[in-house]
């Protein structure tokens, strides 16, 4: 038998081989709903930044489903780490631009938080483990 005529294949391929599944550190496959619940608690920080400082989202995320998956809780614990040193150098930067006129390193600040939150959510997204650069981890 040649190789077209066996198109497609009667049975399904062997787990792990295609498509390619996301992994965690652990090696152990990543499901969606454990993605889906890391991508919200990086991608709704951004969306609650506004009302409590993005500490909402990871905050909810790890308790709704921290206890239950370990890889879930690592994203949930580092969004809310990421988000409380956001707060303390959002602050620093906002009293910065009001009594020395930084105005552009408030820029810089917006632009930074943007692109390591929406890396943060893209490396949830596809089962993969993130570290937000420059954070002090205050809760383990």
């Amino acid at each position: 038998m040649d190789a077209v005529s066996s198109y497609p294949p009667s049975e399904p391929p062997p787990s792990g081989s295609w498509p390619p599944q996301p992994h965690g550190d652990s090696g152990g496959i990543v499901g969606a709903d454990d993605r889906n619940w890391a991508v919200a608690g990086h991608i709704g920080s951004i969306l609650t930044a506004w009302v409590a400082l993005g500490l909402i989202a990871p905050l909810i995320v790890l308790l709704a489903r921290g206890g239950t998956s370990a890889w879930v809780r690592r994203h949930a614990v580092e969004s809310l780490n990421f988000q409380i040193n956001a707060a303390v150098w959002g602050i620093i930067c906002w009293i910065l631009v009001i009594t020395l006129v930084l105005s552009p390193l408030a820029l810089v600040y917006v632009i930074f938080y943007l692109i390591v939150v929406i890396t943060a959510t893209a490396r949830a997204s596809a089962g993969r483990e993130y570290r937000y650069p420059f954070t002090v981890r205050v809760i383990s």
